[in-house]
């Protein structure tokens, strides 16, 4: 992988972790053109990148985040308790797909063009559909939360937009636009830490050590989460401005262009 390949690949992981357009779907589309095979630094390189996309999400909410760890320690039932009880419902339906199907989901990411493109149009779909619901009022409540869990672990596929889906599903929910992006980018932190910690593990015993560490300090993976990081940072905050004003349409036709594109160029 060249040093520009890993600048542009940072830089769509950073656009594309916020915007609904689906990352893991982008960066399989990216690894195919540029012939990049999933193993060695190709899984270092995916690691650090869904590193520095987390880290922009905490740098976009450091204030929210501190006061939610700050109310936590007041070790009462307050908001923040509540928020985070919230958070952990969430979490359940993707963790236990992470768990239990581990192996099938491995495969998908595996170059399948196809499968990337098809769940891409069904993304343009869900997010065409939320821009036509009503103006919402409402929160996240302990039911909405463990759906909107189920949503993000059907997001696991590649191709399909996990903040889309699960802002677009929270929307549709009748929950407020603003709440929903908060939320949706939020409930998945703990979520990215842990399957990072895992993937680490699993990197370092299948890696030489001393190869391992050579390679986390490559210019090439350095580049790759600089991009992504600054990438990621200007999306998050700019997919809270698109939320707030129901923009979400636009991004389906998008998704319906890329899913056509890619059908076509894999067949071809």
């Amino acid at each position: 992988m060249t040093l520009i390949e890993s600048i542009v690949l940072g830089i769509v992981q950073g656009l594309t972790e916020f915007l609904p357009v689906s990352s893991s779907g982008h960066i399989e589309l990216g690894k195919a053109i540029f012939g990049i095979e999933e193993k060695e630094a190709g899984l270092l390189f995916t690691i650090v990148l869904h590193f520095a996309t987390a880290l922009s999400t905490i740098i976009v909410f450091w204030e929210d985040i501190i006061q939610i760890f700050r109310g936590l320690f007041e070790f009462k039932w307050n908001d923040e308790t509540k928020f985070a009880l919230l958070v952990i419902i969430s979490m359940i339906p993707a963790a236990l797909v992470g768990v239990l199907l581990k192996d099938q989901i491995d495969d998908f990411y595996n170059g399948n063009v196809l499968l990337v493109s098809a769940m891409l149009l069904l993304t343009g779909v869900i997010l065409f559909l939320s821009d036509r619901a009503k103006s919402p009022s409402g929160s996240v409540t302990y039911k909405s939360a463990f759906a909107l869990g189920v949503v993000q672990a059907i997001a696991i596929m590649p191709g399909i937009s996990r903040s889309g889906s699960t802002i677009a599903s929270a929307v549709m929910l009748g929950i407020n636009r603003e709440k929903a992006a908060r939320f949706s980018f939020l409930m998945v932190l703990p979520l990215i830490f842990g399957a990072m910690a895992k993937e680490f593990k699993d990197y370092f015993d299948l890696t030489d050590t001393e190869q391992a560490s050579a390679l986390i300090v490559d210019s090439t993976v350095i580049a790759g989460f600089m991009a992504a990081l600054v990438a990621g940072y200007f999306a998050c905050k700019w997919m809270i401005e698109i939320v707030k004003k129901s923009k979400l349409s636009y991004f389906a036709y998008y998704c319906w262009a890329v899913g056509v594109i890619g059908i076509v160029y894999s067949l071809v």
